[in-house]
């Protein structure tokens, strides 16, 4: 008898994890670090158990050239450094939960066997959606390592002209990186613009520079057809198309949970509690298969990230092994890069919060990235929607060039955190010129909230300025005579903030709605009329926020 397995001392744990990757791979390894003794067996019915899934699309524009820098671990060396026992190829056909047996199949034979388990961790990730149209298997879709062989595979060939269904985050990586590779690219996107989380006025800023780069957006159309050498769009027009790929997005590989009789929500999403628990207590499931918590509504979710896969495979290892801990609800914070642009979303957007009736307040600040007299710095275009009765932030988006990424974590950790819109003002950030402002544009956020919280200030949103002007509000732009004469609001009359109190009487009596061009300006013009009695709005985020979709 070994030491380490006295008489009478219990068996060890038996733990099966189906699936590899982010979530599966988290679990198994820390289950390791927290249990020496536990057989730890995973099943991954691809070739691949441990690959870096976001860098993908970077290895077929070149960008990552070696492929093998994709591949962070394998079965040898997972085996090595945790013992455990990983096998590619096998994919768990079914769970017998009386029984506490998956039955295994082996890719490449068919042979089949039960494997016994005491906790079992489900992490099958998701399955990218192709479109049901005539044609669809030319569409090359982009999830695993085989996808991205079989694409590097068709380049090869040297395709000339592509189209990417689908404008979301992967699509428009992919988008780029076949730009990289020379192809004149177009990107179909259902909806009415690319980037479904960002709001429409800071996903025109991405359109730009997709188009500034060459790049064809066809939004609010669809793809009815593949042929040989081209896609058939809704409208009726033809697209070239050497190379097809659907990026429309991923639903959750939930079968095997489902036939098991676990619970799933309407998405197909398998339903867990906070210690990500499914409906049968030995059983759990992570990563982009399994439900979230929403922290904005506290509803379920469904966020296909690697971070939370990560972060809740882990915890799973922590549970089983006794600890008391809990998933925290997600904010489905999410970064990308268009060619030189990033933008950058947490929490809910505009949009979502209209659709669900929930009352908000909406924020646009357009800060430089940094010191403006410090070389370098670039416009920052940022967006906070706050719940007016309680100052609660409820999400925040951001485009720009530079220090997006700054700037949306840290509103995520002051969410995360229950810090308040007017609260981000009382934030000490790092500060150097070549870092940021002594105004840090976060802050900048929480002076703009604490202003409208406390009622010394009021906005009018873009897309309410034309409705106001039909209304007979007038709209005062107060920028200088040249900046008015490059371009302006229809219908506004120009009284330069520095002129404003010699020409009050040129200030129209009653309501009124001051712009400039970022918001300022706005604000001071707003308070020195304020305090002539004049009722006036400011323009939220100025001519700059109005001017990305002239609307009206």
């Amino acid at each position: 008898m070994s030491a380490t397995q006295s008489e009478g001392a219990p068996e060890p744990r038996r733990v099966v994890v189906v699936g590899g990757v982010a979530g599966g791979m988290s679990a198994a390894t820390r289950l390791r670090r927290l249990d020496e003794r536990a057989v730890i067996t995973v099943f991954e019915r691809g070739g691949y158990v441990s690959f870096a899934n976001c860098g993908l699309p970077y290895h077929i524009g070149g960008v990552i050239a070696e492929r093998d820098a994709l591949l962070l671990q394998t079965p040898a060396s997972l085996g090595r450094r945790f013992g455990l026992d990983v096998r590619v190829g096998h994919e768990v056909v079914g769970i017998d939960r009386t029984a506490r047996t998956v039955r295994v199949r082996e890719v490449a034979t068919g042979r089949e066997f039960d494997e016994p388990y005491d906790d079992l961790i489900l992490s099958p990730g998701a399955s990218p959606i192709v479109p049901d149209i005539p044609g669809a298997e030319r569409a090359r879709t982009l999830r695993t390592i085989e996808d991205t062989d079989a694409l590097v595979a068709a380049l090869a060939a040297e395709p000339r002209t592509a189209v990417v269904i689908g404008g979301g985050f992967i699509g428009l990586e992919v988008a780029e990186n076949l730009v990289h590779r020379g192809l004149d690219v177009t990107v179909v996107e259902l909806a009415d613009q690319v980037l479904a989380p960002l709001d429409p006025e800071l996903a025109a800023l991405v359109a730009d520079e997709l188009a500034g780069h060459g790049v064809r957006v066809a939004t609010g159309v669809s793809v009815t057809a593949i042929g040989p050498a081209d896609v058939m769009l809704s409208t009726g027009e033809r697209l070239p198309a050497d190379l097809v790929v659907a990026a429309i997005g991923v639903r959750p590989d939930s079968r095997l949970a489902a036939d098991a009789g676990l619970a799933v929500n309407d998405r197909g999403g398998i339903v867990v509690d906070d210690h990500q628990r499914t409906s049968d207590e030995h059983i759990f499931a992570v990563g982009d298969a399994a439900q979230k918590a929403d922290a904005v509504s506290g509803g379920g979710a469904m966020v296909p990230l690697a971070q939370t896969a990560n972060r809740h495979g882990r915890l799973v290892a922590d549970v089983i092994c006794g600890r008391e801990i809990a998933s925290r609800p997600v904010l489905g914070t999410a970064i990308v890069r268009v060619f030189g642009l990033a933008a950058a979303t947490t929490g809910w957007n505009e949009k979502r919060l209209r659709a669900a009736g929930r009352p908000y307040r909406a924020i646009h600040a357009h800060p430089g990235s940094h010191a403006g007299y410090y070389p370098g710095a670039e416009t920052l275009h940022l967006k906070l929607l706050v719940d007016p009765a309680t100052d609660a932030i409820l999400g925040a988006q951001g485009v720009g060039r530079d220090g997006v990424d700054k700037r949306i974590d840290v509103i995520a950790t002051a969410m995360a955190g229950g810090v308040t819109a007017s609260g981000l003002a009382d934030l000490e950030l790092a500060y150097a010129p070549q870092f940021g402002s002594a105004k840090d544009p976060v802050t900048m956020l929480g002076f703009i909230a604490d202003n409208l919280a406390s009622g010394r200030a009021d906005s009018v949103q873009w897309h309410e300025v034309a409705d106001e002007q039909r209304r007979g509000v007038p709209v005062v732009d107060v920028r200088t005579p040249a900046e008015f004469e490059r371009g302006h609001i229809p219908g506004s009359v120009n009284v330069p903030v520095d002129e404003l109190r010699d020409r009050l009487d040129e200030v129209p009596e009653g309501d009124v709605i001051v712009t400039c061009q970022v918001g300022l300006r706005g604000h001071v013009a707003e308070s020195l009329l304020a305090q002539h009695g004049r009722r006036v709005r400011n323009l939220d985020g100025g001519y700059l926020t109005w001017s990305a979709l002239r609307p009206g």
